[in-house]
């Protein structure tokens, strides 16, 4: 009766800890929808539209370091999980949180860049490059919340995280290649800038990739 009690509260518990994870890539997700929606804003010259989402972009990043205070909450009451399966866990939120990070520094880059003329195949690059990191992010999204209910669909969408992810890395790279070509028409501070902002979205769409790799093995071991 004991061990039986105790395997519902192990049960429990993991379940309440995924539960936060997945309220945690839904708010994570938020703030990769909110960055695609102000670089669009932005390259269409709406800056006024950009500022407001990303307003709403540092306000979904904010609930999402609570959700990853409440899941480190959560794992540590009581009797704990099986300790590979909550570290696993914790790992996984840690990455979400860092995900959330990146899009905020990339936001924060297109802010900066809003006194300065950036040239429009620039700005249509950075537009694709998050659009792919809303695709990656969706996929990563529909991975974690397959992971107790179909275990196998969650480590199929979790590999197509990093295919996504590696179609972004090389849009990445061309855009670095194209400040050869308008070295002459951007400042030094707003290349420097704009770089950051690219690298930023790669560095984001990187933590997906990152996150994949934990829910390989988190569904391993449902």
């Amino acid at each position: 009766m004991e061990r039986r009690s105790y395997n519902w509260f192990e049960k429990r518990r993991k379940t309440k800890g995924l539960e936060l994870a997945h309220e945690q890539i839904e708010k994570a997700f938020d703030t990769v929808t909110w960055l695609h929606k102000a670089t669009r804003s932005f390259s269409e010259g709406n800056l006024k539209e950009a500022k407001e989402h990303i307003e709403n972009l540092y306000e979904a990043e904010e609930k999402v370091d609570k959700l990853r205070t409440d899941v480190f909450m959560e794992l540590s009451k009581g009797i704990a999980l099986v300790a590979d399966y909550r570290e696993d866990l914790l790992h996984l939120v840690k990455r979400l949180d860092t995900l959330a990070d990146h899009t905020k520094d990339a936001a924060r880059c297109l802010e900066m860049l809003a006194v300065a003329k950036i040239p429009k195949e620039l700005c249509e690059k950075t537009v694709f490059m998050t659009s792919k990191l809303v695709e990656t992010a969706q996929t990563l999204r529909n991975s974690i919340e397959k992971i107790s209910s179909n275990p196998a669909e969650a480590m199929e969408q979790a590999k197509k995280v990093g295919e996504i992810e590696h179609l972004l890395d090389e849009e990445y790279l061309r855009a670095k290649s194209l400040f050869v070509k308008y070295g002459t028409e951007l400042n030094c501070g707003a290349m420097v800038i704009f770089d950051d902002l690219i690298e930023f979205i790669e560095h984001a769409a990187d933590m997906c990739a990152d996150t994949a790799d934990y829910i390989f093995v988190l569904s391993s071991r449902e």
